[in-house]
């Protein structure tokens, strides 16, 4: 299941992440984002326990949306010991994103 990023548990549970962290930016209002909803969720059931998978709402955290220049939504990053490995936007399918996953994390 899909964690749920926020303002006050992002830096421990991303940042401080002993494994990869794969954050979907999203908002509850957006299409693309609904259809992607349900890939997040079925690839952080596949990678439990090698790569942390979570959602952050941006209209509930604008803060973190700011911080990491989200200009649309949905914006995937990829963190790796607190560093932005990659960043992806816009709606992919759960091929082109494990695809993405094995290319950017040695999983």
């Amino acid at each position: 299941m899909a964690i749920e990023f926020n303002s006050k548990n992002f830096n421990k549970e991303v940042l401080e992440s002993k494994i990869p962290v794969i954050v979907d930016f999203f908002a509850t209002w957006c299409g693309p984002c609904k259809m992607l909803g349900p890939v997040i969720e079925q690839l952080s059931d596949e990678y439990d326990g090698k790569i942390a998978i979570g959602k952050v709402d941006i209209d509930e955290n604008s803060d973190l949306a700011q911080k990491y220049e989200v200009m649309s939504v949905p914006t995937i990053i990829f963190f790796e010991n607190g560093e932005i490995k990659r960043r992806e936007n816009g709606f992919m399918s759960k091929e082109q994103l494990d695809d993405i996953i094995k290319q950017t994390f040695s999983v």
